[in-house]
């Protein structure tokens, strides 16, 4: 065991609160994977009153609102991120009276709704897409999308060089009705997902119609997908390396190519902005934050001084800190990830707002597992190195304890509450993600963090659902991991997160304020969370060999073994100090 450290604190602070009591600024938001959170009608797929009936769950997990992935109206080819009808609910998840009963409900349980938003592109089966291919070139039809001439003798060639995200070429070419081939539209995705022209002005007045259209139906707020994509650079220049929505981690401008974080993003942004704040409540003393609508922003956009462009005050509210999710599971990576998340959020006065996992990434109790440092994966398979399931659990505990203690908003994804790991051996014929097959079996894909969630252990698909269908099979570890196993049972991860969030809100640890600690040793990250009105709350996760904590520590939580004193290697306490 080490000697005993110093535990000194600082005299200045990383983060100073920033005062405000808008609910956004440090709200823990819990996303709901419709597909897969809890199908109602046996069919297999999760479904909105599946998710309506789950809400009181939510109340008593602790969170403050729910995130919504698609619901809309969509052929499924991305899992209803091809959108065909922004404005109705696919049959498959219910209908337009099911989302108004789901939102009636959670307001009724104290929980803010937010839905998705998918504006970077359409189905090719959205009536406008179907309008420009019946339209022909040149039309008003095909200036809502990225349409244009192929390069080559005869247009035989794409417009440029750009590949998709899903894999192959980011454009496809179309034929007239006599089968004539001629032009060519852009998809950053799938082909079954054309891009719009954010240029024109009809895709901008239809947005916020949208906007407007959820917003009237009493959503609190909209997560963007991809928000950093929706303007393309002028000419759309080539650009040889194949597209990702994470940054290149340097400084340049273009943050990894001409399809990303392009200056005109913002404008349409702070439109979105104006429309959101004139929904807000005003009362005698100016407005009532407590009904503020609010966006969230997933934009792959680093260095973060670029990514806290997007929430200035007139445009997003908050935007994930993707960024804390990829750093290295190593105390300096983190002080210094923490430490400039804050410094540029801090210098444009919006909240930080931190996530580990989502539906689109290995779940951290999966890929902490993984060797240090190492590049994240898209998907495991069976037949790639299994992980340490037991260490990854161990140090996703740890990091949610860290993160849950950090001013400023945070973002749980379903199932990490239970301590889920990502199906690794999913058989490949089970596989869903567009990612599979147009990377030609290279990439597993994300089917691996979106299996259905295990609700009771001795029933039929452990509980999702009344039949044993599942649109994705469940590995048999989620039995033991179900809501049943752990509800009320002293140590679980589940009976953990909810001692958690309480001590969150009681402490009001999303507006504190952070100072670093002194003589904690390198592999210690540490850190203290003042608040006024409360005591302050000392945080410490270890990376290294074991820690004594000082003498008049008394803790709160810890992710290792309660009470103890000493701090073992991937764990994080929570203590206060007589």
């Amino acid at each position: 065991m080490s000697e005993q450290t110093s535990w000194i604190k600082q005299t200045s602070a990383t983060h100073v609160g920033l005062g405000g009591q808008e609910w956004w600024r440090t709200s823990a938001v819990y996303q709901v994977y419709p597909r897969s959170w809890a199908d109602s009608n046996g069919d297999g797929v999760g479904d909105l009153p599946g998710i309506t009936a789950k809400l009181p769950y939510l109340r008593d997990l602790g969170v403050d609102a729910l995130w919504i992935s698609p619901f809309y109206t969509s052929p499924m080819a991305d899992a209803g991120y091809d959108v065909a009808d922004y404005r109705d609910i696919d049959p498959l998840f219910g209908t337009l009276a099911d989302a108004d009963k789901l939102i009636a409900r959670a307001h009724e349980l104290d929980l803010r709704v937010i839905v998705d938003l998918v504006p970077n592109h359409s189905s090719d089966e959205h009536e406008w897409f179907k309008a420009a291919l019946a339209a022909g070139p040149g039309s008003p039809e095909r200036e809502r999308y990225l349409f244009r001439d192929g390069k080559g003798e005869n247009g035989e060639l794409p417009p440029n060089d750009w590949q998709a995200i899903f894999g192959g070429n980011a454009w496809t070419r179309v034929s007239d009705a006599d089968g004539n081939p001629e032009q060519w539209y852009l998809h950053l995705f799938d082909p079954k997902q054309p891009d719009f022209n954010w240029n024109n002005p009809e895709v901008r007045d239809e947005f916020v119609s949208i906007l407007t259209f959820w917003l009237d139906r009493g959503v609190d707020g909209f997560r963007v997908d991809v928000a950093h994509s929706l303007i393309k650079a002028d000419g759309l220049p080539d650009h040889a390396a194949h597209a990702q929505m994470a940054g290149t981690g340097d400084a340049s401008h273009d943050n990894g190519g001409p399809m990303w974080d392009q200056e005109g993003v913002h404008e349409i942004y702070r439109a979105w902005r104006e429309l959101l704040d004139s929904y807000n409540p005003r009362d005698a003393d100016g407005y009532d934050s407590a009904a503020d609508r609010a966006m969230c922003a997933e934009a792959w956009v680093s260095p973060p001084e670029r990514l806290a462009r997007y929430v200035r005050p007139d445009e997003f509210h908050q935007a994930f800190n993707f960024a804390f999710l990829e750093t290295p599971w190593r105390a300096a990576d983190l002080h210094e990830s923490i430490t400039s998340s804050y410094r540029s959020n801090d210098s444009v006065g919006a909240p930080t707002t931190w996530v580990l996992s989502n539906h689109d990434v290995v779940r951290h109790a999966t890929r902490l597992a993984l060797p240090v440092g190492q590049p994240r994966p898209n998907g495991i398979r069976a037949e790639d190195p299994q992980p340490d399931a037991a260490l990854g659990l161990r140090r996703a505990l740890a990091a949610t304890a860290l993160e849950l203690a950090l001013p400023g908003g945070a973002y749980l994804y379903q199932g990490e509450e239970l301590g889920l790991p990502d199906h690794t051996t999913m058989p490949d014929e089970a596989r869903l993600d567009p990612t599979w097959e147009r990377s030609e079996h290279t990439e597993a894909g994300r089917d691996g963090c979106r299996v259905p969630m295990p609700w009771v252990k001795d029933a039929p698909s452990f509980g999702f659902g009344p039949s044993e269908a599942t649109w994705l099979p469940q590995p048999e570890v989620y039995g033991g991991l179900a809501v049943d196993q752990q509800d009320g049972v002293a140590g679980s991860t589940l009976e953990f997160y909810r001692r958690m969030l309480r001590e969150r809100h009681a402490r009001e640890l999303g507006s504190g304020s952070l100072t670093w600690v002194e003589g904690a040793g390198d592999d210690v990250l540490a850190f203290v969370n003042s608040r006024d009105g409360h005591e302050d709350l000392w945080v410490v996760t270890n990376f290294g060999e074991p820690v004594a904590l000082p003498d008049d520590a008394f803790v709160v939580l810890s992710s290792g073994e309660a009470d103890s004193l000493t701090v073992e290697r991937d764990v994080t306490v929570w203590f206060t100090r007589a």
